[in-house]
């Protein structure tokens, strides 16, 4: 079955991509989680809209990329939030609270699509976070979690 990405599935593709897959992988969890539309000849205008958006939210050149990830890396990043007894969470630290923590910061505006948490925070103290900046530059963070 053909499909066209609305958002980026690693190890297939990226947004705006017309890719071939099996029926069941598609009809079954691609296009109910939102990450993919069936494909049809009038949908290149939708490819085409795809596209114009990734390309607004996504740092054009590696040099740009590169001057973000300085930026990002010298942020020191404070995120207060609710705990209770021996430093543990209400919930877990989300991918916009650590977007909201580095616009606090005086960082620059990442998408909140481009952080990577790579194990859930739930407790209080350093962690550390990835953010996608572009294809070939990844930022690393270390976000201080502290008792609100």
């Amino acid at each position: 079955m053909k499909i066209i990405l609305t958002h980026e599935v690693p190890g297939l593709g990226s947004a705006g991509e017309v890719v071939e897959v099996k029926d069941g992988y598609a009809r079954n969890y691609l296009v109910p989680r939102g990450y993919a539309i069936r494909w049809t000849k009038g949908g290149q205008k939708d490819v085409d809209a795809i596209r114009r958006a990734r390309k607004i939210h996504q740092i054009q050149t590696l040099e740009a990329a590169n001057e973000v990830k300085g930026k990002l890396e010298g942020v020191q990043v404070k995120l207060a939030v609710r705990s209770g007894e021996a430093g543990r969470l209400f919930g877990s630290v989300t991918q916009a609270d650590v977007v909201e923590a580095i616009k606090a910061a005086g960082g620059p505006a990442v998408d909140k699509r481009a952080v990577a948490i790579s194990s859930p925070i739930k407790t209080v103290g350093t962690h550390k976070v990835s953010v996608k900046l572009h294809s070939d530059v990844q930022a690393n963070l270390d976000i201080a979690v502290v008792a609100a």
